[in-house]
């Protein structure tokens, strides 16, 4: 049994903006006949609509997941090296994280925008790649502590923030992502357009 049944429109736009427009049409496609012909008529309006939006945001999170996975490493790096090998100086250490963090963020949202054509993939695909990035960051972090929670361990973490610097960075780095994804974004839709390239 079909139904003329439609997923969320703003779930599409995501969608939209995060896969390549070659492959929008047969995915988008694909999605929404699973959606009308099997996951509607099982799970009724709002069972459809839950299992689109989890498949759209899939595809999200896979399209940063090399993003998100060197964001999130690059932070464990940091915490490790500011943990286990201390200074009384950070300069240094803050300037290249930094730097690293803004080349990251900057080169997703160019990345995500120019592959698929959309200026507003560019601060979507940045701003998740901080999620995936503070998942793993913070799993890291948590390891760390649940092995290496001695005196001195604890008081380079409390010398370098403390736990809850490591903890609420990410809601700290959403508007930086958010500029930076943006500026990133639309280098690569405006390179997507004048090449037309489509990847």
């Amino acid at each position: 049994m079909t139904t003329n049944a439609t997923p969320p429109l703003w779930a599409e736009s995501i969608l939209r903006a995060v896969v390549t427009r070659r492959s929008f049409d047969s995915v988008s496609g694909d999605l929404l006949e699973e959606y009308r012909d099997n996951v509607y008529p099982a799970r009724g309006q709002q069972g459809a609509d839950i299992w689109y939006v989890l498949q759209v945001f899939g595809f999200a999170i896979r399209s940063v997941g090399v993003g998100g996975a060197l964001f999130g490493l690059a932070e464990v790096a940091r915490t490790a090296l500011d943990w286990f090998v201390p200074t009384h100086d950070f300069s240094v250490r803050s300037a290249i994280s930094t730097y690293v963090g803004i080349g990251l963020l900057f080169t997703t949202g160019f990345w995500s925008a120019w592959r698929s054509g959309s200026l507003a993939s560019g601060p979507l695909s940045a701003t998740l790649a901080v999620i995936v990035g503070e998942i793993i960051s913070g799993a890291g972090a948590a390891g760390m502590l649940a092995f290496f929670h001695d005196p001195r361990t604890m008081s380079a973490v409390d010398a370098s923030g403390g736990l809850g610097e490591v903890f609420t960075l990410p809601i700290i780095l959403i508007l930086p992502a958010l500029i930076l994804g943006t500026l990133g974004g639309a280098l690569g839709a405006a390179a997507n357009q004048k090449l037309r390239i489509d990847v």
